[in-house]
């Protein structure tokens, strides 16, 4: 990994051209954000590394292994998460990504209280629409939180990609989360024991986010977790508060 300042002055490995690298008061480090510049990209590309990282399915550095399937990835963000991440950081995973956070989303209703006595009173008609959109709510909501991540990431120096960071995030948020849900289907979303789960899951994610963005934006883990830091406070005000 770079050192402290390793992920500055080093333009030709980013391959923009001559964007100024956060140099003192730079005004805008990663000019992706302004105005208008963003409209240049396909939807495909990644407006920080404009589709670089993709055109040969690497980063600059080389692949550290192949892109994982979907199970081994579910399984190893859990067993062994620094591996899994250091070698997904090259690759999408919007299909795993998504699918999870739905069906998380889809066990979501059941975690709050309200929404979940809603849902079991409501015949099936009325459930269904409630069910999908709490569902539909949470793959946007951890998308939106995912590319906040990525963006402070990239504030903070990092040199990663942003669909990996996108995708891993939503992983990490959904997969952390799901055994607090499960426990709170039959137990309900205020019992003692799912707060004290959720407390854990939560901690879990913040180290496991932390661990991520490191890994793919090869940053120390204070900044990694800083750039996390949005995300688990809105993950500990959708999870422990049950607002929406």
């Amino acid at each position: 990994g770079h050192g402290g300042q390793g992920g500055h002055g080093e333009p030709e490995y980013f391959g923009d051209g001559g964007y100024p690298h956060g140099q003192g008061g730079a005004p805008d480090p990663y000019a992706a954000n302004n105005p208008g510049h963003t409209q240049a990209f396909s939807v495909g590309e990644d407006p920080y590394t404009q589709g670089e990282t993709y055109q040969a399915g690497a980063a600059p550095a080389g692949p550290v292994g192949p892109r994982l399937h979907w199970k081994a990835l579910l399984r190893g963000i859990v067993l062994s998460p620094g591996q899994t991440f250091l070698q997904m950081r090259d690759y999408t995973m919007w299909g795993p990504a998504l699918v999870v956070t739905f069906l998380y989303g889809l066990l979501a209703v059941f975690g709050f209280d309200g929404a979940r006595n809603d849902a079991i009173n409501a015949t099936l008609s009325n459930a269904v629409p409630i069910v999908l959109t709490t569902a539909v709510a949470m793959v946007l909501s951890s998308f939106v939180l995912g590319v906040v991540t990525h963006t402070l990431a990239r504030q903070l120096g990092g040199d990663g990609a942003w669909q990996p960071t996108v995708g891993l995030s939503m992983l990490i948020m959904s997969l952390t989360d799901a055994p607090r849900l499960v426990f709170a289907m039959f137990a309900g979303g205020d019992a003692t024991f799912v707060q004290a789960l959720g407390w854990a899951t939560w901690v879990a994610a913040g180290t496991l986010l932390t661990l991520m963005v490191s890994k793919s934006h090869d940053l120390p883990w204070p900044k990694a977790l800083g750039a996390s830091a949005i995300q688990l406070v809105a993950l500990l005000s959708i999870v422990k508060l049950g607002t929406f």
